[in-house]
């Protein structure tokens, strides 16, 4: 089980809450505010990408900022408010990469449960081969299957969704890929 710095403070209010059942039937423990009775709840948090391909190669972006600097990874980060998941994909890809891509269909959805999060990974089809990567990469650059750093990928879900990616693509059919790690 993931270890969180637990909700101290209302974020309505500002006063101490307490951790205890809500009063509307819930089973779980929550963080209740005693003043004004909100309840907060803890959600996870998602990640968004793409695997941005040309031909028969995949975009990796060189990490320049950790957790795991100089390590190679696909374009994404966390969704921000008010985007949804393909938006939010697109936008960090050309903040990571610069690339110009045309978004395709939803590849993967991962469950983290150990670090409260959700990867969704899109196809993307890259307009052109030249990037402009920005601060949080190194460098940018593509990678046939063969190629790949493999012992150099930054996360497990990363991996992961390229190897079912370059699968699918030896199969001639991409599908939709759902698990937990």
């Amino acid at each position: 089980m993931i270890q969180r710095t637990p909700i101290r403070h209302c974020r309505n209010c500002g006063t101490a809450v307490v951790y205890r059942l809500p009063d509307d039937g819930d089973t779980k423990l929550r963080a209740v505010c005693p003043a004004c009775h909100t309840v907060h709840y803890e959600n996870p948090l998602n990640v968004v990408g793409t695997v941005p391909h040309l031909d028969d190669r995949v975009l990796l972006c060189k990490r320049n900022i950790e957790p795991r600097k100089g390590k190679w990874t696909l374009p994404a980060g966390f969704m921000e408010l008010d985007e949804t998941t393909a938006g939010g994909a697109e936008r960090e890809t050309d903040e990571e990469a610069g690339a110009r891509i045309a978004m395709g269909p939803l590849f993967s959805v991962i469950n983290v449960a150990a670090v409260g999060q959700v990867h969704f990974f899109y196809r993307a089809q890259l307009l052109s081969d030249i990037f402009d990567p920005g601060h949080e990469t190194m460098e940018a650059r593509l990678f046939a299957e063969e190629e790949i750093p493999w012992d150099e990928i930054a996360f497990r879900t990363v991996r992961d969704t390229l190897q079912l990616y370059f699968a699918d693509r030896r199969n001639g059919m991409f599908g939709m890929h759902h698990f937990s790690i």
